[in-house]
């Protein structure tokens, strides 16, 4: 089912296009789409400058399909705490044309999440990248309030200091900086030790967690993800094996997989330097719906393919970051 509401009280682990029979209707884009596309491309540097995995396995696919690439989502990560969380970096856009869709909730790691649809635009099939057809948006949030009272205390502390910080969360991506002061080392492992999500969103904010390559939009043979993952791996990445290399939706029809976040330097407040886990790039391969399975090949629009996201294998994505992925040996 796919909730076309602001609002829902509906938690559900799926969001397939199933009861969706025609393509989405024609809508204007409101508001400037350039800047919007020029906003989406900041991010996106500020993404690739610190991820150089993702910008030579995009280079790479790039020289081998000789065609553009397209985003299936861009994904960001919150605090739910003093207005810093989901609300923060939707509202940008939502302003822009994008329709909050489903809530997915993930209790052992303490987050929620929403996806968020875009609008159709004129330039829905032409282009590459931020150019192209616009992604879908998948924000999560930290539920602060089930964290212990001592790591509470410190996202309380730095969300405080942002003061109204979350109402500048997208230019805040777009620039790569924080809306509150350096944190410390001390509290950044503190944090860690509970929750590396929350660790993760302390020293890089509201920066881009990850970009989603639509595997299923490639000309190639590696418009199918298992032979993406293996041509990935051939060339020497390591890709996430939380749950095995390949996420698959309980109806088959998302399938997705994700490299091991890079990490880089970050100058901590008490004049330390450690290394922290930055992003990653994951990649995703939407199969085409049940009621539309006859339709020639060259007809299938993404309308016809499964739409939303799955609990399942958003929970096994979110361990890109994670200490265990970062840390395991390349196969």
């Amino acid at each position: 089912m796919i909730f076309h509401g602001r609002k829902t009280n509906h938690f559900s682990s799926i969001s397939a296009s199933s009861d969706q029979h025609g393509p989405p209707q024609d809508s204007s884009f409101p508001g400037g789409e350039s800047f919007f596309r020029n906003t989406l491309s900041a991010m996106e540097n500020v993404y690739l400058d610190r991820n150089p995995t993702a910008k030579r396995i995009l280079e790479l696919v790039h020289s081998y399909e000789n065609d553009h690439i397209c985003y299936d989502h861009f994904a960001f990560r919150t605090f739910g705490v003093n207005d810093h969380g989901i609300d923060s970096i939707a509202r940008f856009f939502m302003d822009f044309g994008y329709v909050q869709r489903e809530e997915l909730r993930f209790p052992a790691k303490k987050l929620k999440a929403y996806w968020f649809s875009p609008p159709t635009e004129a330039r829905a099939d032409t282009g590459a990248g931020v150019n192209g057809p616009l992604p879908r948006i998948f924000i999560s949030q930290l539920l602060v309030d089930q964290m212990t009272s001592e790591a509470q205390k410190i996202i309380r502390k730095y969300t405080g200091m942002s003061g109204n910080g979350y109402r500048h969360s997208a230019l805040a991506s777009a620039l790569g900086c924080l809306t509150w002061e350096t944190p410390s080392f001390s509290e950044f492992q503190q944090l860690a030790r509970e929750s590396e999500y929350a660790a993760w969103t302390l020293v890089n904010g509201y920066a881009l967690n990850h970009v989603t390559v639509s595997a299923h939009r490639l000309k190639s043979h590696l418009r199918k993800i298992n032979n993406l993952n293996k041509f990935i791996e051939e060339n020497g990445f390591r890709l996430n094996s939380e749950g095995g290399i390949l996420k698959v939706s309980p109806d088959g029809l998302l399938l997705q997989s994700s490299t091991v976040a890079d990490s880089s330097s970050f100058d901590f407040s008490e004049g330390i330097t450690e290394s922290i886990p930055r992003c990653y790039i994951e990649f995703a391969e939407r199969l085409v719906l049940p009621q539309f399975k006859n339709l020639a090949e060259d007809k299938v629009e993404e309308f016809h393919r499964r739409d939303g996201f799955e609990v399942g294998n958003a929970d096994k994505i979110f361990e890109s970051t994670s200490k265990d992925q970062l840390s395991r040996k390349a196969a």
